[in-house]
């Protein structure tokens, strides 16, 4: 009777097993990570295994891979048609096979059928920031090549508000300026800062959302009144001097120190670079600094816009099959990957500077003054609009920079300037 009843627990043990192994469900992922970074390694381990904490039926099998490695077997894996079912991908650029193709599944089905868009700021749920034009995949964050910075230390020692128009700017330059201050500073020493910091979000605002499409399919030219005006915008700024002649010989390095130390009410730059302000200044003087986008310019065709772009994120193999366990779990790895929990402690790392989720507590995070200034720049970009060095190529992109230049220190028109970029794009177009 013994050998018997043991038998029957044999079998019921066994069973279970059997069916453990079955119900489990195995979800490959390819992760973007720096395996020297102890921090990134614990932060990772930590959420993927409290995924499968959550979720029972689940194993995940991870490969961390990092730059150019990580790139490149991805390519592997796209050309094999072995993608790997929830995969770290960028919005285009490197990535832009993989929206081409569309080898990475539309998430638009899984987002309204849980009711999450709300919980992500607008310009991460817009299908034109993808390369495709559909939701291939949520992004962590945005990254804006424009960020406009106030000191209010220097705004409060001569009596002044931020300016919330350009009108507004102008009338500030001549009680800045016998104070013994500038206005806006911007290191225009580098080729590539004048119109990826400065222009793009101009050139977003004279010609609206999506003007790059004109221009790419030949609907529109740089010698269009509305792109003539932007770039004239650019004379006029150094002309009613808001921005100084003497930015041209301001090194890239030096920008943020300079504007630390007071010598400027403004300061032009990417969202990137509040590590360099926070490095610049005490903690006890970064809850003067604020974070935001240009004041509304007259004549434009939007305000409260900026230049940016989403960042990476997590996208799912299109080849999932509909409806499937595999895709029901990859679906609900993406979204905890990009949830509160995940995001926060992405925000408090540094790792998501502008975090595309809308519903985070900014107040409650381990926070630096100027990382939660910073984190809270999404919700103050009414608009998104492209970056010009991430449409166009380096030859047109830099011939921007020295038209730019030329246009402060007066040497060519607005006209002279526009008609030789689109010069320049007509030779390149005829080259490919």
């Amino acid at each position: 009777m013994k050998k018997f009843i043991g038998l029957i627990v044999f079998c019921l043990i066994f069973n279970n097993f059997v069916y453990a192994q079955r119900a489990e469900t195995v979800l490959t992922v390819l992760y973007y990570l720096d395996a020297l970074n102890p921090t990134a390694v614990a932060d990772a381990n930590l959420w993927f295994r409290t995924f499968e904490r959550n979720n029972p039926g689940v194993r995940i099998i991870r490969e961390n891979l990092f730059g150019e490695v990580y790139h490149d077997k991805l390519r592997v894996y796209a050309a094999a048609g072995n993608l790997p079912d929830v995969i770290y991908v960028w919005p285009s650029g490197r990535h832009d096979y993989l929206h081409e193709h569309r080898l990475l599944k539309d998430l638009t089905p899984f987002i309204e059928r849980d009711g999450i868009r709300n919980q992500f700021i607008p310009m991460a749920m817009d299908t034109s920031q993808q390369h495709a034009g559909y939701m291939a995949m949520i992004p962590l964050g945005v990254t804006s090549s424009h960020a406009f910075y106030t000191n209010m230390e220097v705004l409060n020692a001569v009596g002044l508000q931020p300016a919330r128009s350009y009108a507004e700017l102008v009338a500030q330059v001549p009680v800045l300026t016998a104070a013994g201050y500038e206005t806006i500073i911007i290191p225009a020493e580098s080729t590539w800062v004048m119109q990826s910091c400065l222009f793009s979000m101009i050139a977003g605002r004279f010609c609206g959302p999506d003007w790059q499409e004109r221009i790419l399919t030949g609907k529109a030219k740089f010698t269009d009144n509305d792109f003539v005006a932007a770039f004239d915008f650019i004379r006029r700024m150094y002309a009613d001097r808001v921005i100084s002649l003497a930015n041209i010989g301001v090194s890239y390095g030096d920008g943020p120190g300079m504007f630390a130390g007071n010598r400027s009410a403004y300061y032009i730059d990417g969202d990137w670079r509040v590590s360099d302000l926070i490095t610049a200044m005490d903690t006890s003087r970064q809850e003067n600094f604020r974070i935001g986008v240009f004041p509304d310019i007259p004549g434009a065709r939007i305000n409260s816009s900026t230049s940016a772009v989403i960042s990476s994120g997590f996208a799912m193999n299109a080849s999932i099959p509909s409806g499937s366990e595999r895709e029901r779990l990859a679906w609900e790895l993406i979204k905890w990957m990009v949830s509160n929990e995940v995001s926060t402690l992405r925000t408090e790392r540094g790792n998501t500077p502008t975090p595309s989720r809308r519903d985070l507590n900014f107040e409650a995070m381990n926070l630096s003054p100027l990382q939660r200034a910073a984190a809270n720049l999404g919700n103050e970009i009414q608009a998104a609009t492209v970056i010009f060095d991430v449409v166009f190529p380096s030859e047109v992109f830099e011939r921007v920079h020295d038209g730019l230049i030329d246009l402060a220190v007066g040497r060519r028109t607005a006209m002279q300037v526009a008609a030789d970029i689109q010069r320049t794009f007509d030779n390149y177009n005829r080259r490919r």
